[in-house]
């Protein structure tokens, strides 16, 4: 069986612009692209934390150290300048990829400059974790 799972995410991106006359997609700074392990092209899930929009797109590069996030083509429509971001991959994992899984979590501050980079804990050892805890109750 595979499962999908997240394995890459940029949390608390600033939309930076939109481009309406684009044929869509979302452009990420190459340099974010590469610290959280996102390729061209890839498919992403946004989520908009200033109006809730959620949407897939693909990903394509802006300049690297440019700080742009911008939404394009008819995504442009669900988010302004100003907005925050959450940009998420996922991939499909067999049981044996999961042994060795933990998503890739970049937090982005200010110009979406890199503030932290952290890894969740490894999906087995958080249901075993909360297995334990039931047991506890």
């Amino acid at each position: 069986m595979q499962r999908s799972l997240l394995y890459a995410k940029l949390h608390n991106c600033t939309l930076t612009g939109s481009n309406l006359d684009y044929m869509g997609s979302i452009s990420i700074d190459r340099a974010l692209l590469d610290e959280v392990g996102i390729v061209p092209y890839e498919q992403v899930q946004i989520v908009n934390v200033n109006n809730g929009e959620r949407l897939m797109s693909y990903v394509i590069c802006a300049p690297p150290q440019s700080g742009l996030i911008e939404l394009n083509g008819a995504a442009a429509r669900l988010g302004m300048k100003g907005d925050r971001l959450i940009i998420m991959a996922y991939a499909q994992f067999s049981a044996e990829d999961l042994k060795n899984h933990q998503p890739k979590v970049v937090i982005l501050g200010q110009g979406n400059q890199i503030e932290a980079v952290h890894h969740y804990p490894h999906p087995l050892a958080t249901i075993e974790h909360q297995t334990a805890e039931a047991q506890l109750v």
